[in-house]
């Protein structure tokens, strides 16, 4: 058992400043009295969708794939090797945010090509199924799926890392703990941005944020579960990531906003990871919003988490072995769906 390593990073921009206060002033009410209804969150898919007209970062490449049910892409920076992807070099597994509800491969495209610029690694975006076409259950098994198919595919679960924000940092948690529990070996490394990791609210009641937050109406999120949860009724302890078992996790890094509501989920998760002797670090960022790196190419901070986090990516990666065993590889791959190469974009 070890104690938590956290990390305070106190120095924020004038341009932090300004986008606190659209969040709180704009975003916030919105978000407040937006009704968590189907009909509601029907225009939800219309923001990915706007998104998506948008062209990548100038020098990343992009290739669309359809994977069984769901679509990804391969985002590549300037700096990583043209051509299809070396799974000897490995990659980085990417789940958007966006409460299960919204986002998507466009929202996050910028985040996620700023993330294998300073990885130095292509990243597999994943578009996995969202509510109401499916709910946290099945998002979850479309990440699982992802991962499988980076293992079939020969890319060895030690150069693989999970990241992902909000939503998103919920499943990279979740597709973690599921892998290792159905024996599949567990990926390189972990990155939560702003991770939503308890659906038991009863100690993020009372943690000093759930006021303060300027983007998050952390009082909405018990409606949130009841939307998208698999199952009526109570909360499930099963369902938060903080719950499990968390022994055969992978080194962790976590950033979070200073004032944001799921900052109560961060602490919880990093004193449990310590307690079950794995290595993790909460990063804490001052005068941020929630899930603030996805504002690449916006906001200083942002690009300073995600060098933070490429370097993580890079250290776990080079700390693992070049080469898995034979026997340790994944060579049955009937249960693969053939992969349809949807576009390929420069």
């Amino acid at each position: 058992m070890g104690a938590p390593r956290i990390e305070h990073r106190v120095r924020f921009s004038a341009r932090a400043r300004v986008i606190d206060g659209m969040a709180r002033w704009v975003a916030r009410p919105v978000l407040s009295l937006w009704p968590l209804t189907p009909t509601a969150l029907r225009a939800a898919p219309l923001l990915e969708l706007v998104a998506g007209l948008r062209k990548a970062p100038v020098g990343t490449r992009t290739e669309l794939l359809r994977i069984a049910g769901f679509v990804a892409e391969w985002v590549k920076a300037d700096g990583v090797a043209p051509g299809l992807p070396d799974p000897a070099a490995g990659a980085v597994l990417y789940f958007h945010g966006g409460a299960f509800i919204g986002g998507g491969i466009g929202t996050h495209r910028r985040c996620v090509s700023a993330l294998s610029r300073t990885s130095r690694k292509p990243v597999l975006s994943v578009a996995y199924g969202q509510y109401p076409k499916t709910h946290v259950a099945g998002s979850v098994r479309d990440g699982v799926f992802a991962y499988r198919w980076l293992l079939a595919h020969g890319y060895p679960a030690e150069r693989i890392v999970l990241a992902g924000d909000s939503a998103g940092g919920y499943l990279s948690f979740s597709v973690a703990l599921d892998a290792v529990a159905a024996g599949l070996p567990a990926p390189a490394g972990i990155v939560g941005i702003s991770p939503l990791l308890d659906w038991d609210c009863t100690e993020r009641a009372t943690h000093a944020n759930l006021r303060r937050d300027a983007y998050l109406p952390g009082g909405r999120l018990p409606a949130l579960y009841r939307l998208v949860a698999p199952l009526a009724g109570p909360v499930d302890p099963a369902l938060s990531p903080v719950n499990r078992e968390l022994a055969g996790l992978p080194p962790v890094l976590l950033q979070v906003a200073a004032s944001e509501v799921l900052r109560c989920d961060a602490e919880v998760m990093v004193r449990r990871l310590a307690a079950a002797g794995v290595d993790a670090t909460l990063q804490i960022w001052a005068g941020q919003v929630h899930a603030f790196p996805v504002l690449a190419g916006l906001l200083p901070e942002a690009m300073a988490a995600l060098i933070e986090a490429g370097a993580f990516v890079q250290q776990v990666t080079s700390a693992a072995a070049a080469a898995l065993d034979d026997t340790d590889r994944l060579d049955d791959t009937d249960w693969l769906d053939d992969t349809d190469r949807l576009d390929d974009t420069a």
